[in-house]
C-alpha cells in the first residue's frame, strides 16, 4: 500500500473518533490536491478498504491500519515525554494519546494540574507525532480503550499501570492488544521534578 493511501485511511480512522471532516483531514495530513484524493479514493473503494460514503473505513481497512494508544497527564511537556511519543508511533500507523482528566491528575500527582484536561489535549494535539488526543474516562479507562482498539497499547518508562492489568482489562473487551513499554533516555526528567525545581529557582531569587 502506498503511503498517501495510509494516510488517507489513517485519516478516515481519525475523523471517525472525533467526527470531524475526513476530506479536509486528509488534505491537510497529505498535502495532495482534492483530484488525487478522490482517485485514491476511488481506488480504495474498489478495493474494499473504504465503504461507498468515501468517508469511514471497511472492517478491512480498520485492520489494515495499526493503531498504538498511550496515555498520561502531560501537565508539563518535557523531552521525555517528545521521546516516548516518537518511539509510541514508531510502533505502528496511528498514534492516539489520552490524557487524564484533571480529577485522575490531581489523585495521580497529589496536587492539582497546572493545566486544564482541555488545554493538556490541546498541546499534546498540536505535537506532530500525535494524530489525535483524548481526555480519557475517569470511571473505566478501558472506556476509551474499547473506543479506539487499538492493536498496541505502549506505556511510558514512568506509568504505573501493569502490563497485566491491561491485558486483562483488554481480554474482558474482547480486544487483543500487545502492551509495549517504552523507554526514555533522560528517565531523571519528569514533569514534577521540572515543577519542583522552578518552584526553588522562584524561591531562591
Amino acid at each position: 500500500m502506498e503511503l498517501s493511501e495510509k494516510a488517507i485511511l489513517s485519516a478516515m480512522y481519525v475523523c471517525q473518533i472525533n467526527g470531524k471532516s475526513a476530506f479536509e483531514q486528509i488534505r491537510k495530513k497529505s498535502m495532495l490536491s482534492a483530484d488525487t484524493i478522490n482517485a485514491k479514493i476511488d481506488e480504495l473503494i474498489k478495493n474494499q478498504l473504504v465503504n461507498d460514503d468515501r468517508t469511514t473505513l471497511t472492517e478491512i481497512g480498520r485492520n489494515s491500519l495499526h493503531i498504538v494508544l498511550s496515555g498520561g497527564v502531560f501537565d508539563i511537556i518535557h523531552p521525555g515525554h517528545i521521546h516516548t511519543l516518537n518511539a509510541a508511533k514508531a510502533l505502528g500507523d496511528v498514534l492516539v494519546v489520552v490524557v487524564a482528566t484533571d480529577n485522575t491528575s490531581e489523585k495521580m500527582k497529589k496536587r492539582k494540574p497546572l493545566h486544564t484536561q482541555e488545554q493538556r489535549q490541546e498541546l499534546v494535539n498540536s505535537l506532530v507525532m500525535v494524530d489525535l488526543c483524548l481526555v480519557g474516562q475517569e470511571e473505566d479507562i478501558f472506556k476509551t480503550v474499547n473506543h479506539v482498539r487499538p492493536q498496541i497499547i505502549a506505556l511510558g518508562y514512568d506509568q504505573i499501570h501493569q502490563e497485566k492489568f491491561i491485558i486483562d482489562g483488554c481480554k474482558k473487551i474482547n480486544l487483543e492488544a500487545k502492551v509495549a513499554r517504552l523507554q526514555s533516555p533522560i528517565p531523571e526528567s519528569s514533569s514534577s521534578k521540572i515543577e519542583k525545581e522552578y518552584g526553588k529557582s522562584i524561591h531562591g531569587i
